[in-house]
């Protein structure tokens, strides 16, 4: 790794050119009421594992059109009342693992609810949830360009609902405290907290976004040629004449849009040698973000940020304002 992007000072400066669609707000709102409108009651089952330090629950919540959503609720052994709460999303490719994995949260004294994401648990991770596409249409291997012709019809219209409802599923369990719920995530991850934050204004109280994905479209599919952002390129270097749908499609996506309309304090992180999510790409997510914030720079890392580091961090951060 080497840096291949803007200088430190620059980067810090930098803002996106992307901007919002006019009716990017009804979009959502609409969107999200009429999934909302079609939820079922969350189910909640505990499971039998090895530790003991924590107990585990398995957890159905209704997301995009009702469809059924699996979650893992992990909590401290023996807990009865309402917890502070943190809801995670699991960057690309990934699903919510096994029951076991990601104890540390919940060891830490919060409830911990671990969305699955539609459709991927394929590569690094294990997940349970399929996708039930609105589209049929070509795409690139992967979830980048799947229904990317229309904003109805993109993956991410489903994924961006799961998150949101997530952190009202999370809201209606006993074993959460609703009024102390922060939202945490890495890559994409980072997209689907920024995503829940904007849109759950009243519930999210404070966001960890590790080196955000979904950021700055129009900079990002230029200047890396790396995946996840590469599937949009191989796209269009068949479609050639699709360049402006693509880019008008992504624009409802691109976590600048969604940071935004972010209030809550947040932490960001960056990875100074990041090919996968451009430093530049997560800056233009945290200069757009409209609450209070914190950058945590990790100069010689890539993809993984602060790693582990990150992670207590988080949980500092998460237990000042929780």
């Amino acid at each position: 790794m080497a840096y291949s992007d803007l200088p430190l000072d620059r980067l810090r400066e930098y803002t996106s050119a992307q901007t919002d669609p006019a009716d990017f707000d009804e979009f959502w709102s609409r969107t999200i009421d009429e999934s909302a409108r079609l939820s079922s009651e969350t189910l909640v089952e505990k499971i039998s594992t090895p530790l003991t330090a924590v107990d585990v629950y398995d957890v159905t919540f209704s997301g995009f059109g009702g469809q059924n959503i699996k979650a893992w609720l992990r909590v401290p052994a023996g807990s009865t009342g309402p917890l502070p709460t943190i809801v995670e999303f699991v960057g690309y490719g990934g699903g919510r693992g096994y029951p076991t994995e990601d104890a540390t949260i919940a060891a830490s004294g919060f409830a911990h609810f671990h969305m699955d994401t539609r459709g991927q648990g394929s590569t690094w991770s294990v997940g349970d949830t399929p996708d039930v596409a609105e589209s049929s249409d070509p795409q690139v291997p992967g979830v980048m360009t799947k229904g990317i012709g229309s904003r109805d019809t993109y993956y991410y219209r489903r994924l961006f609902t799961d998150a949101v409802l997530a952190v009202r599923a999370a809201a209606s369990l006993d074993l959460v405290d609703e009024t102390r719920i922060g939202v945490r995530g890495g890559s994409q991850g980072g997209a689907l907290s920024l995503a829940a934050t904007a849109f759950n204004p009243d519930l999210v109280k404070a966001a960890a976004v590790r080196v955000a994905f979904l950021a700055d479209f129009p900079r990002a599919v230029m200047i890396t040629d790396s995946h996840p952002f590469r599937e949009i390129a191989d796209y269009l270097n068949t479609y050639r004449l699709r360049a402006d749908e693509v880019m008008a499609t992504l624009s409802y996506f691109d976590s600048v849009n969604t940071a935004r309309r972010g209030r809550v304090p947040a932490r960001f992180s960056v990875g100074l040698m990041d090919p996968v999510t451009p430093p530049s790409t997560v800056y233009a997510a945290y200069n757009a973000y409209a609450g209070e914030k914190t950058m945590a720079e990790w100069t010689f890392n890539g993809h993984e940020g602060g790693g582990h580091l990150d992670l207590l961090g988080d949980i500092e951060f998460f237990r000042a304002r929780l």
